[in-house]
């Protein structure tokens, strides 16, 4: 497994990496993940190569990996692997290409995200660079032997994109069983929020492409609107202080309580504690917090998107909302509010029935059969030199460097201004 961001980094791919290399190992098969190297990463990991990584990359809560790409093949002398899965199309994405080439193994990419909507964390983030951005994960897709659409919409979206590989839609697994059960009065009551209480819950990374601000500002207008109901937010990222000034500049702060990355126990009581999931982000391929949301039985209000469809049933576990409309979000949350208990109920029922369709057991068997299918047919040998992924890569590169060249010229020109 070759992903630029694992443990302790929270985020949807980190944690898809752990939820598939865990159900492997429990079934004995062996794995190793590479992975840059991250603040507060444990000294010592099982199976975990990290390479070494520029911390807090251009203000962001991710790491750069050095491009280093050999540091890591005497790390990997005595491993033989079977199959190489790559989870981004850059940095230890073109690692794992070279890795695939050494060991002349099957090439594997799971598209887990719409690239062209980070490109914000990027010097010089421009049309350009989106449009670059596009043609590198496309390219990359098209030199591998299988790629895995965590959804219909995005396998669709990649096929209209020009992507040639087979492509395979699995879904992210939830160990849905751990959030079966939590103690959501406990949560409540050891954080002050009121028993009687309406709660509206967020888990996830809190950053701009998140769309947070659509979302704080629905939830502000659902909170004006009912003086017992509380917003809790279980993440933490580079827009948790943006959040907070807003819902202080609406004296809104007292009701809304940011928790910081919850894990385990805590977090399946978090969601327990929750009467409605809020979730507003149009940049996932599939959304792995709406499943453990409907796995604890939580009602779920979304805007229409990617990834967020395939899981979301329009009165039936929850709200799909056609268009991005405050009034529209607050309202939806308002109908969730004031269902009968019978009504509850049934929407309850039905989002356990959804997420137990996304369970990890289910996604990893389909992942397994399509490694053992690649490895039977063994690997395509494809044309890196003038692939459009190779080309887009120098685009990339050059216009980072038109970039950094500005900074640095600017940076120059007002230190002997000053």
């Amino acid at each position: 497994m070759a992903t630029n961001t694992f443990s302790p980094h929270v985020g949807g791919v980190a944690r898809s990496v752990e939820a598939f290399t865990s159900e492997f190992r429990r079934w004995g098969h062996c794995v190793w993940v590479v992975a840059p190297f991250f603040e507060g990463a444990p000294k010592k990991e099982l199976g975990v190569i990290r390479v070494p990584a520029i911390q807090h990359f251009n203000g962001s809560d991710f790491s750069v990996r050095l491009p280093i790409p050999s540091f890591l093949f005497p790390s990997l002398e005595r491993y033989h692997p079977d199959i190489v899965h790559a989870h981004h199309p850059f940095l230890l994405g073109d690692t794992a290409l070279r890795i695939a080439a050494v060991r002349d193994v099957p090439l594997i990419f799971t598209h887990h995200t719409m690239y062209e909507q980070y490109t914000h964390y990027v010097p010089g983030d421009s049309p350009t660079l989106k449009r670059f951005v596009i043609e590198l994960s496309t390219g990359f897709a098209n030199l591998c032997d299988a790629v895995i659409a965590p959804s219909d919409s995005i396998a669709a979206t990649l096929k209209e994109r020009g992507v040639k590989t087979p492509i395979a839609v699995i879904p992210t697994g939830v160990h849905v069983e751990r959030f079966r059960q939590g103690e959501g009065e406990r949560f409540r009551r050891l954080n002050k929020i009121p028993p009687e209480a309406f709660v509206v819950g967020h888990v996830g990374r809190l950053a701009p492409e998140k769309n947070l601000d659509f979302l704080s500002k629905s939830v502000a207008d659902f909170l004006s609107k009912y003086d017992q109901a509380h917003f809790i937010i279980a993440g933490t990222g580079p827009s948790k202080i943006d959040i907070q000034r807003f819902f202080e500049s609406r004296n809104l702060s007292q009701r809304v309580h940011l928790f910081g990355v919850l894990q385990a126990k805590d977090l399946v009581d978090a969601y327990h504690a929750m009467d409605s999931f809020a979730f507003t982000s149009k940049t996932e391929t599939q959304g792995m917090v709406l499943t453990e949301a409907l796995g604890a039985g939580i009602p779920v209000v979304a805007v229409d998107a990617p990834g967020v469809r395939e899981v979301l049933r329009d009165g039936a576990n929850g709200r799909l909302l056609p268009k991005e409309d405050i009034r529209l979000f607050s309202d939806a949350l308002g109908e969730i509010k004031g269902l009968s208990q019978e009504k509850r109920k049934n929407f309850q029922e039905e989002a356990r029935r959804t997420a137990q369709q996304f369970s990890i057991g289910e996604t990893a068997k389909k992942t397994l059969g399509l490694y053992e299918s690649l490895i039977d047919k063994g690997r395509v040998h494809k044309k890196l030199e003038g692939s459009l992924w190779q080309s887009a890569m120098h685009v990339i590169e050059a216009e980072w460097e038109v970039w950094n060249n500005r900074a640095h010229a600017a940076r120059i020109a007002l230190s002997q201004k000053g």
